[in-house]
């Protein structure tokens, strides 16, 4: 419940004390970060990734990282080949062993969900061709899908192959041309020059957190364990400082990609299914308490012992997209008006969605590149028909099928 005239209620879940006078100024300059990147965005017609000064500093920081990983490579074995009947050998071999926790790390594929190439699924790489080809890069090389309410990609392999990440739970809640925009979000992200999914950058920051979680303190110490982080305590604020630089390096590229990929899904799917796609995302947490509701309640029933039959898979589905089909369009617009009131986040790496909305909808309206029809669409279901049946047996046994984070 909430008041359309007065925004009583609007935001239950605002905290009710005053924020502090730090905090204030980080939300003061955060939010005139937020409008100086939303006039810059809006400004600029052709809407091009550019190297701004702190992307080039982030990529210093990170090729100084990969570097001293080079650099303890090569000092490692310089002393273990050369510093034979001396103790260097020990210290190379120490050497040897601190580059491999630097070293970069290539994610595989997820082994506990189901995962699609081309082969399995023509009509829906096909689509994710075409979509790639309108935005200005190429397609993925596997679709891995899960139970999120969410879409995503990245990378895998030493190749750096890509994998775009299905969310069942937002892909069943959106109309065939908002599949579209969300793909074409997606991928628009590989080609608007988004640094944080670049590899050089992700590969330093992965190791930099390999490092923190070596580092991390260890809690309840013994006398030894207390020393132990004593001598860890400069070294690891110093590697949270440095993670700390490059969040914020790179946070304002991070944004403005958002905004980039956002036109990516208004070219592909038109404006208003990128717009549309954007509003659902808004009731996102209630599509995923849907799911957890009926992971919880199959639960209670099989402890029950009561026996009652088991829906077919895709009744899942069509609870989820019932529910969210009869959300009134007056949550949507409490949703909109709970983000203005909050504002812009510190460090969150989306613009605020009412920005991006309005970034949308004062450009000029673009019309669908890649169109849907009915044919194209029965048959990306076919392709579909046993991921998503397996995807909602797992949900139901409560085995959360959600993307690795």
């Amino acid at each position: 419940m909430w008041c359309a005239a007065c925004d009583w209620n609007v935001d239950p879940a605002q905290p009710e004390e005053e924020p502090g006078r730090l905090q204030r100024l980080r939300r003061a300059l955060a939010q005139q970060h937020g409008e100086r990147l939303l006039a810059e965005v809006t400004a600029d017609g052709n809407l091009r990734p550019h190297w701004d000064t702190p992307t080039v500093l982030a990529y210093a920081i990170a090729l100084v990282v990969h570097a001293l990983t080079a650099a303890l490579v090569v000092g490692g074995t310089l002393l273990v080949v050369l510093g034979w009947g001396t103790a260097l050998p020990v210290l190379g071999a120490f050497l040897l062993a601190m580059a491999c926790l630097m070293r970069p790390r290539f994610p595989r594929l997820p082994g506990d969900v189901p995962v699609l190439f081309r082969q399995d699924a023509p009509r829906l790489f096909a689509l994710i061709d075409e979509v790639a080809a309108v935005v200005g890069t190429r397609g993925v090389d596997a679709v891995a899908v899960t139970a999120d309410v969410n879409a995503s990609v990245t990378t895998y392999g030493v190749r750096g192959r890509r994998v775009l990440t299905l969310g069942l739970g937002l892909w069943e809640i959106i109309t065939p041309q908002e599949r579209i925009a969300l793909l074409g979000h997606e991928l628009g992200h590989y080609s608007n020059g988004d640094t944080r999914r670049g590899l050089i950058l992700w590969h330093t920051m992965n190791s930099l957190d390999n490092w923190r979680d070596l580092l991390a303190r260890i809690h309840n110490p013994n006398p030894i364990e207390v020393f132990v982080n004593l001598v860890y305590a400069v070294p690891r604020g110093l590697l949270l400082g440095l993670l700390m630089l490059l969040d914020q390096l790179t946070l304002r590229a991070s944004q403005r990609s958002e905004y980039l990929s956002d036109m990516s899904a208004g070219r592909a799917g038109s404006t208003e299914a990128a717009v549309g796609l954007m509003d659902r995302l808004l009731v996102a947490a209630s599509a995923e308490s849907v799911l957890l509701r009926e992971s919880n309640a199959r639960q209670v029933v099989r402890r029950g012992g009561t026996g009652t039959p088991e829906d077919p898979p895709q009744a899942l589905w069509d609870r989820l997209r019932a529910h969210v089909e009869s959300i009134p369009e007056s949550e949507y617009e409490r949703q909109r008006r709970a983000g203005v009131l909050r504002g812009h986040s510190v460090d969150d790496t989306h613009p605020p969605t009412h920005l991006r909305r309005t970034r949308l909808l004062t450009a000029p309206a673009l019309p669908p590149a890649v169109a849907t029809d009915t044919a194209r669409e029965s048959a990306i279901t076919s392709e579909l028909a046993a991921p998503r049946a397996t995807i909602a047996r797992a949900v139901l046994r409560g085995t959360r099928p959600w993307a690795c984070r």
